[in-house]
């Protein structure tokens, strides 16, 4: 069974709406058992909460009644209310209520390294929200008793996911998506910081400064205090035209191909390159170790590599934007690949990986044509039937032919836990891949 909280109340059951007949009060008590899912509410507080301090002299009757009702529509559906000492307690079970889905979310993204994954789970997480903490059941003193902790977090979630934005150059979304908001929330320093540098980015210098001195006058106006210190350090920076603002700063060992980063060439084959898109093999996740953040990056990254043509790449993100499910499941095959690839080629001996490989390079053939290029020469190409899958069939050909290389014996891993990419060294003396900063680092605080 499904509850939403986060805006009009709701109970579904194979989507199919129930508790329709009930009294308001009833599923507003039973909301606010919801909100507490596991935990016990006391009879006292849920009069206090359902008659706002001012109960009947049968409220505590009520309440008893309200719950009998509760749970004899809630029992056909498994879903338990319970006493417990003196109140009642929603138990926990296969039933999913939206607001603890939202919570959930939110702590996964803050835990997520991929700015991109970041993104995603922000954006499944507010997107969980329909209007206010339930709306058709809860009056304005009743939700902000309820909802302040939610609330906080919704807001946060916001001003977190506009800073990751602002880190991956998406600032016209983050404007899109803070203009309503901070004419709901006009003092909210954090969120109006993160307009004010992305009004910048997108060119609008004026606008950036004009809501900067709005926020100030309100700020004045309505709490007698001034902006934080690190709202007027951007404003400065923004009257001294601050070249850093332009942009978010570049990853490290980073080259910008349109609007992407993307990793340094280093290895010398395509389908190194592939497993060098991650950073950090050996060792524990990183903050900007994933570098195929989104379905875009992988496009870019392949036609920056020759594996399809460029204008391919155009119409390949044209259709992502179409087609975005499908987009994030082509990203999550590709980045599967490439971690089989990886275990490939640092373990000969690894069956599991080259038989998953094996499949992907049989697939590619499949989805392989046989073209004349501008050079006049023949070659096998993905055909353009493969649609979104495109540029992970090009990489699977290019690692089935590394694969069938005699040279894929003189692959090396750099032994650096923070870096892990792959090169060709047919020296056999090489110890660091080409970018050597990580060797040297690891070998200077050795000594």
């Amino acid at each position: 069974m499904e509850f939403q909280l986060l805006g009009p109340f709701a109970a579904r059951h194979e989507g199919r709406q129930v508790l329709l007949g009930s009294r308001r009060q009833e599923r507003c008590l039973l909301a606010v058992l919801l909100l507490h899912a596991g935990r016990a509410v006391t009879t006292d507080r849920l009069i206090d909460l359902l008659w706002d301090g001012e109960p009947p002299d049968a409220a505590r009757a009520t309440v008893h009644t309200y719950v009998g009702r509760l749970r004899a529509a809630l029992r056909p559906y498994g879903v338990s209310v319970e006493t417990r000492h003196d109140g009642y307690v929603v138990e926990q079970g296969p039933h999913e209520i939206d607001a603890q889905e939202f919570a959930g979310l939110v702590g996964q993204a803050a835990d997520s390294a991929d700015p991109a994954d970041r993104v995603r789970l922000y954006d499944q997480a507010l997107g969980l929200w329909r209007g206010p903490l339930l709306a058709d059941v809860a009056v304005e003193p009743l939700r902000a008793r309820l909802g302040g902790r939610l609330g906080e977090l919704r807001l946060s979630a916001v001003e977190r996911r506009a800073e990751t934005q602002l880190t991956m150059g998406l600032h016209d979304r983050v404007v899109a998506d803070l203009t309503p908001l901070l004419e709901e929330h006009p003092t909210r320093e954090r969120l109006v910081g993160a307009q004010m540098t992305a009004l910048y980015r997108a060119g609008r210098q004026a606008d950036a400064l004009r809501l900067y001195r709005s926020t100030r006058t309100t700020l004045a106006a309505e709490l007698g205090i001034e902006p934080n210190s690190e709202l007027r350090t951007l404003h400065e920076r923004m009257l001294r035209a601050d070249p850093r603002l332009d942009r978010p700063p570049g990853p490290v060992y980073a080259v910008r191909v349109g609007d992407q980063w993307l990793p340094w060439s280093t290895s010398g084959h395509p389908a190194l390159e592939f497993c060098n898109t991650y950073a950090g093999w050996g060792g524990e996740p990183l903050p900007g170790s994933e570098w195929l953040r989104g379905y875009a990056t992988l496009a870019v990254w392949a036609g920056h590599l020759d594996l399809i043509e460029e204008r391919q790449v155009t119409g390949l993100r044209e259709q992502a934007l179409r087609q975005p499910a499908e987009a994030a499941a082509v990203l999550d095959e590709a980045r599967r690949l490439r971690t089989d690839l990886y275990a490939c080629l640092t373990d000969p001996r690894e069956g599991r990986a080259f038989k998953a490989v094996a499949g992907a390079v049989e697939d590619a053939a499949r989805l392989s044509v046989f073209t004349r290029g501008d050079d006049g020469l023949g070659r096998w190409q993905p055909s353009p039937a493969a649609g979104l899958r495109l540029p992970v069939c090009a990489v699977a050909r290019s690692a089935g032919e590394l694969l069938a290389d005699t040279r894929r014996f003189t692959v090396r891993g750099c032994p650096s836990r923070d870096c892990g990419w792959l090169f060709l060294d047919e020296s056999g003396r090489r110890r660091w891949c080409s970018l050597a900063t990580c060797g040297a680092k690891r070998s200077a605080g050795g000594r």
